[in-house]
């Protein structure tokens, strides 16, 4: 009987032991999936050196974003944005990129002056008529009107606006190399924002006057994708599948390429799941211009559903912006770019 009961005592246990080792197992799991869901970037199996997502470098990317913000504000038709202009004019040219200005007249939304306003358009390739638009807006909101305590204040706008414009200026220095057989425009649109009353002005004037003029005087050459970087500077990147995107038919293939495109470099923070339905510039190229445009947009910045806010507010700095996000994305898109096989 002794030996009996040891014998129970003994596979109890053993038993018991098992079922704690299967809690803790449980719970770990629990705790990675949840973590998983809510934060994936903090997960994301990516190198932490910027010389590992060669040949885009994170940091010349960051030093062009700084720079632009040390202007200042560059609302469209301002000083600084003249000043930006030019900035923006020397490092594409300097690339070897072919520069042009496409200008055009707006109302101001406030006094009805004019406000003379400027797409930089920057091609590579220009002897290819199969060709991508790569484009992000490079104006800023005139005023911070997002912030809590000083709306009225500067918006330098680092992540929207600085950062897909600083991600493109390094791209640049890589086009003349690409390994693809397509040409490469870079786009920035004016008069994204100049927007001083959300429910009286319009958004999008620089890309929609590129759709028209593209749409109702045809250049030789025809754009088989666009890809539209808008807020891409953020330090937590989480880049969903923007809802509109995927919305019209032509455009699903080319997000779910690119989103392949990251998976395979092991870059996680693109997440291959919507998330937010977002108005932007790809609107009008997909609507007037029959472009199919995606948006590569981290619209929670700086996190989602708790924590502050930094879009449109004092806070859209550079130093809420990150170097090695600003990586990830470039290496993600000319990646893309390097691998598109030609249109069949």
């Amino acid at each position: 009987m002794e030996k009996l009961m040891r014998k129970i005592d003994g596979s109890t246990l053993f038993l018991a032991a098992m079922i704690a080792v299967a809690i803790v197992v449980l719970g770990y799991l629990g705790v990675s999936q949840y973590r998983n869901n809510r934060q994936p970037s903090a997960l994301a199996a990516a190198p932490d050196k910027l010389e590992d997502y060669a040949p885009f470098d994170g940091a010349k990317a960051m030093e062009y974003l700084e720079a632009m913000c040390a202007i200042g504000p560059r609302v469209s038709g301002s000083p600084g944005m003249a000043r930006q202009q030019q900035y923006l004019t020397k490092i594409l040219e300097a690339a070897g990129a072919q520069v042009t200005r496409q200008e055009f007249d707006v109302r101001h939304p406030e006094d009805g002056s004019r406000v003379p306003m400027a797409n930089l358009i920057g091609r590579f390739h220009p002897d290819r008529a199969e060709r991508i638009l790569l484009c992000a807006h490079y104006d800023t909101r005139p005023f911070p009107d997002q912030d809590p305590l000083n709306p009225q204040g500067t918006f330098v706008g680092a992540n929207d606006g600085a950062s897909g414009v600083a991600v493109l200026c390094e791209m640049a220095r890589h086009l003349n190399d690409l390994k693809s057989n397509v040409g490469v425009d870079i786009v920035f649109f004016d008069g994204e924002e100049l927007v001083y009353d959300n429910r009286r002005d319009p958004y999008f004037l620089g890309s929609e006057y590129f759709a028209r003029d593209y749409a109702q005087n045809p250049p030789a050459h025809r754009y088989r994708y666009g890809v539209l970087l808008d807020m891409v500077g953020d330090k937590d990147l989480q880049i969903f599948e923007e809802k509109n995107s995927l919305r019209y038919p032509d455009v699903r293939p080319l997000v779910q390429d690119i989103w392949a495109t990251a998976r395979k470099l092991g870059i996680r923070e693109f997440i291959a799941r919507p998330r937010h339905d977002v108005r932007d510039d790809h609107l009008v190229l997909n609507d007037i211009a029959k472009i199919p445009t995606c948006d590569i947009i981290d619209f929670d910045y700086p996190n989602p559903g708790y924590g502050p806010k930094y879009w449109h507010t004092e806070k859209d700095i550079p130093a809420n912006c990150s170097a090695l996000s600003l990586a990830k994305v470039g290496k993600v898109v000319l990646t893309w770019l390097n691998e598109l096989e030609p249109a069949r």
